[in-house]
């Protein structure tokens, strides 16, 4: 099977280019493609999430991607060379056509494909390594890790801050506008104080408390 594969970031730019430069790209080769996957997104989306992500796990050996160029691929490169190196390793082909990459069966790509393997393996490696050593700094700077408690529903509040100050305005308790917004009255409260919002001084419940 050929696969003409054709991705775009935003539902602004067209595919019709690159779809006219890989068939003039065929038409050159003598190849007919048997199947074009065409989609709108960003290259940085997890690859399960993609058309291009099916398209790997069902492809077989022989096989034929082509793409206008690498980039089409992913913009990362850790990601790049993950799909180069799976394909390769089962003997299906890649080939771009402004890179000019011909990624296949023959010996430079099978050299390509270690290197390629190799590389992903170093780069996760050092991603570890370096998460392992800021967190390791962070604690020893007795820093607190991890997402601050109830930050997590602050952030559910974000937007909506004219909605708490009128209901506020109009007498409304605290646990009564955090009830109905589903957050405790405990991150309501931080949150009023981070956007420093005017709390009426009546505004008690009968244990004194907004």
């Amino acid at each position: 099977m050929i696969y003409g594969y054709i991705r775009v970031s935003t539902d602004h730019q067209t595919t019709e280019n690159q779809r006219f430069e890989i068939q003039k790209f065929c038409e050159k080769q003598e190849l007919v493609i048997d199947c074009w996957i065409e989609e709108t997104i960003s290259a940085t989306k997890d690859l399960n999430k993609r058309k291009l992500g099916r398209l790997i796990k069902r492809i077989q050996k022989d096989d034929l991607i082509i793409a206008s160029e690498l980039s089409r691929l992913g913009r990362n490169l850790l990601q790049i060379m993950s799909i180069l190196h799976h394909c390769m390793n089962i003997g299906a082909r890649i080939w771009t056509i402004k890179d000019n990459y011909r990624l296949g069966s023959d010996i430079t790509s099978k050299v390509l494909a270690f290197a390629f393997g190799l590389s992903a393996e170093i780069e996760r490696n050092l991603i570890s390594q370096r998460t392992k050593e800021a967190l390791a700094r962070v604690k020893a700077e007795g820093k607190r890790v991890g997402r601050p408690q109830g930050s997590k529903n602050v952030s559910k509040l974000a937007g909506k801050e004219k909605y708490i100050s009128q209901r506020l305005a109009d007498g409304r308790k605290k646990k009564e506008i955090a009830r109905r917004l589903h957050v405790h009255r405990d991150t309501l409260s931080r949150f009023i104080d981070s956007r420093g919002l005017n709390v009426p001084k009546d505004c008690f419940d009968d244990n004194g408390d907004c």
